[in-house]
């Protein structure tokens, strides 16, 4: 079992650590998963609802560091960016059993896990998310200006870090 004080200090460190590594590494990550035949995962931007009938543009996901967690069997610890264009609403979302940390880079994020009230963050800030939370609003804020931030996940080895509802 994994105690929430002793990994919310280790985040904290490593997010700073992460932040300034995977600046530097994150172009040698991006070759490595290239070779492995992973790429950073990316929502496909579209063309705004009015021009197609569908959904706004999505956020874009860029894994930065992927590694098993040291001294905890199947375990991994990943950090990505996540980068929202102007007006955008992520889909409702899990990230099943992973204890989750994000810290937001650049603008304004509205945020609400199921059963707690709309919080906003801005630049700065940051939150945790139990596993098995479920995230039922992310969205960029501002109608001109991106959104970005910090996520890291210490999840089980080989779990998909981001599971969207269904469509309704």
């Amino acid at each position: 079992m994994i105690r929430v004080r002793p990994v919310c200090a280790l985040l904290a460190a490593g997010v700073v650590a992460t932040t300034a590594a995977c600046a530097a590494s994150g172009e040698r990550v991006a070759a490595e998963h290239a070779v492995a035949g992973r790429a950073p995962v990316t929502v496909a931007a579209t063309e705004s609802p009015a021009a197609t009938g569908t959904q706004p543009p999505g956020e874009t996901l860029k894994t930065l560091l992927e590694q098993p967690l040291p001294g905890v069997e199947g375990k991994t610890f990943t950090s990505m960016t996540v980068t929202f264009p102007p007006a955008t609403r992520a889909t409702p979302h899990r990230h099943g059993n992973a204890f989750v940390y994000a810290y937001v880079l650049e603008g304004t994020i509205r945020s609400q896990l199921g059963g707690e009230p709309v919080r906003t963050y801005r630049q700065g800030d940051n939150w945790v998310e139990s596993p098995g939370a479920h995230h039922v609003l992310t969205e960029n804020t501002s109608r001109s200006e991106p959104a970005k931030l910090l996520v890291v996940y210490v999840s089980d080895t080989g779990d998909k870090l981001k599971v969207d509802d269904p469509p309704d």
